[in-house]
């Protein structure tokens, strides 16, 4: 594996399982580094495709979504290093797709727990084939002022205090992704910073190793020095040792082994990566560090020396001349995401939508204030909810029910009527449920269900002002207007509407007041002097006696009765309530398989 430099700043990268975070995170660091093109040339998500949007600092871009590796490698060929986000589950076989795809060269492997045996699939099929592999259980790596996988580094302001911005003179290498944040930091504060850092990962098989990416840091000029930072447990750190040994490696090394403490408990512990278990006395960290400090390695003599130890190092290669001065640059501003900002107090920006019937912010959503819980707990109904996310209150038990009722009465009327008729239609075409209940729903209106608003309007307007029987109906002869609420194609005098008797009789039994159902019941004794077939229909009765629920109720003013009216309020309830009737027309006519309908020709009149 040792070449040299496996990132620059026209690498780009196929990002595996869409994650919008590190993904930004990878976006924002490019705008920093001044990078013309963004380092994400594609996301997979498998069975998807499309675009996601992101920021590429103050320009929104759309990054391609594909369904496969295979398909994102020929859309990308240039993009040679694959971020895999996928869980331990699938990692395995996700990266090895990875592996075997020719334009794909690097391969980290972010997820933790990866099994052992697939572990060592991939670490034997990558150097076989000349292939890197950062990870398993990684938080990827670096190349300072170029390319970043994922995560790494962390936040913005972390970056920018590490200098990861723009190329230092130190490799780093670490088997912790945490503790190469730590070290990023602290290399920036006593150097001129990260040229490249990796974390192979803390699994017990890591896909590269110490020593591999020391060696490979050798090779790169720009790199002057290098920083190790291994861990109790496993044997990868003596692979280094030997390297040293053996006069592989040129360039000053600075290293130290974590987990010295291990040795202060009585039985063995297990830190927190699934690799860092020591094993017997070779295994711990003292060994290890004694074996790096013999083998030339610059090893302090704890963790806090390590600092020092680092700083010491580059000052005397700066003092022999070996490295001359980084210029300092100034990073350009990321712009800060507006949620961020919002809740930071440094914007203000208006709304979009403005919602007072319900909120879903809290541990439950509420219905007009009212949680969840409490409506189940109290044993609310359809028209309690009715009540609440329509009316913003409350209503008493009586003006529930009668909601309720009026559902159950206009839920159905049959398969010949309109909106029935248009549901059955369209379900034998093989539309799809929303399809047909829409169809039906559409023929709503001033001929059919759509009466009942203009029905409580006319009502409410001609009682109001004091209009007898004859003077509102007359008047509106005169206007060429139907009495809204009064006619029926089958219902008569002598064959009333079971449903407006039942309402009828309900609002007797529980209104303080029917006012306005009386009224409509005089004006419908006066049509039927007209006509057998101007009977009070279910629309008019129940325009009348919600007028009646609204201003009996002592919980409206005028004016939000008005308003109600106006606003299309009852007529919402026939939609709601025949709604569920369209809905089981469409399923009866699946389930019964009906094919697709044609209107017979005997039932057509042909004319010119």
């Amino acid at each position: 594996m040792a070449t040299g430099q496996i990132f620059s700043k026209t690498t780009q990268a196929l990002f595996y399982n869409y994650k919008q975070l590190p993904i930004q995170r990878m976006l924002d660091f490019d705008f920093l580094c001044g990078r013309e093109t963004p380092s994400v040339a594609g996301i997979i998500n498998p069975g998807s495709d499309g675009f996601q949007k992101l920021f590429f600092g103050q320009e929104e871009i759309a990054i391609p979504v594909h369904p496969t590796i295979e398909a994102a490698c020929n859309a990308h060929p240039t993009a040679d290093v694959f971020i895999n986000f996928a869980s331990f589950r699938s990692a395995a076989a996700s990266s090895m797709s990875a592996l075997k795809q020719p334009t794909l060269r690097v391969v980290a492997i972010i997820a933790e727990g990866v099994p052992e045996s697939d572990a060592k699939q991939l670490i034997s099929y990558a150097r076989a084939n000349n292939k890197v592999i950062i990870g398993p259980a990684t938080v990827g790596g670096v190349q300072a002022g170029a390319f970043k996988i994922g995560d790494t580094a962390g936040t913005i302001d972390n970056i920018i205090q590490c200098k990861l911005y723009r190329p230092g003179s130190v490799g780093f290498v670490s088997k912790s992704g945490g503790m190469s944040n730590e070290l990023y930091n602290t290399i920036a504060r006593v150097t001129d910073g990260i040229y490249e850092g990796i974390a192979i990962g803390g699994d017990v098989f890591p896909g590269s190793t110490l020593s591999d990416h020391i060696l490979r840091f050798n090779n790169i000029p720009q790199v002057k020095m290098m920083v190790v930072l291994g861990e109790l447990g496993g044997s990868d750190e003596y692979s280094l040792v030997e390297a040293l040994k053996q006069g592989k490696v040129q360039k000053p090394v600075v290293a130290w082994v974590s987990g010295t403490c291990a040795r202060l408990f009585k039985s063995e512990v297990q830190f927190g990566h699934a690799g860092a278990k020591s094993g017997g006395e070779l295994e711990s960290a003292q060994a290890k560090n004694q074996a790096l400090r013999d083998a030339g390695a610059v090893v302090p003599t704890s963790f806090e020396a390590l600092e020092s130890v680092i700083k010491e190092t580059f000052e005397k290669l700066v003092e022999e001349g070996n490295i001359p001065p980084v210029p300092e640059v100034t990073p350009p501003l990321i712009p800060e995401d507006l949620n961020t900002a919002i809740k930071s107090g440094k914007v203000r920006a208006p709304t979009h939508i403005i919602s007072t019937i319900s909120d879903d912010r809290g541990e439950e959503p509420c219905y007009a204030g009212v949680p969840m819980s409490t409506i189940i707990e109290r044993g609310y109904g359809v028209g309690d909810v009715i009540s609440l996310l329509w009316f913003k209150r409350s209503l008493p038990r009586y003006c529930t029910q009668f909601i309720e009722i009026c559902v159950m009465l206009c839920a159905d009327h049959g398969p010949c009527v309109s909106g029935a008729h248009n549901s059955i239609v369209t379900a034998r075409a093989g539309k799809d449920l929303v399809s047909s209940l829409v169809s039906g729903l559409l023929t709503i209106g001033p001929r059919f269900g759509g009466a009942i608003d203009d029905a409580a309007r006319y009502f409410k307007d001609a009682y109001d002002r004091g209009l007898t029987p004859y003077e509102f109906v007359e008047g509106m002869k005169k206007k060429g207007i139907r009495v809204p609420g009064i006619g029926h194609r089958i219902k008569s005098r002598d064959n009333r509407d079971k449903r407006v008797q039942l309402l009828q009789k309900y609002a007797h039994a529980h209104f303080p007041s029917v006012k306005y159902m009386e009224y409509a019941v005089q004006v419908e004794t006066y049509t039927l002097s007209k006509a057998n077939n101007l009977v009070m229909n279910v629309d008019g009765a129940i325009g009348s006696l919600f007028l009646d629920l609204l201003s009996g109720s002592g919980m409206f003013s005028k004016q939000e009765i008005d308003e109600i009216i106006e606003i299309g309020y009852l007529n919402g309830l026939f939609v709601l309530a025949r709604s569920i009737g369209l809905i089981g027309h469409t399923f009866d006519q699946k389930r019964l398989k009906q094919p697709l309908y044609r209107h017979p020709w005997e039932d057509v009149l042909y004319t010119k």
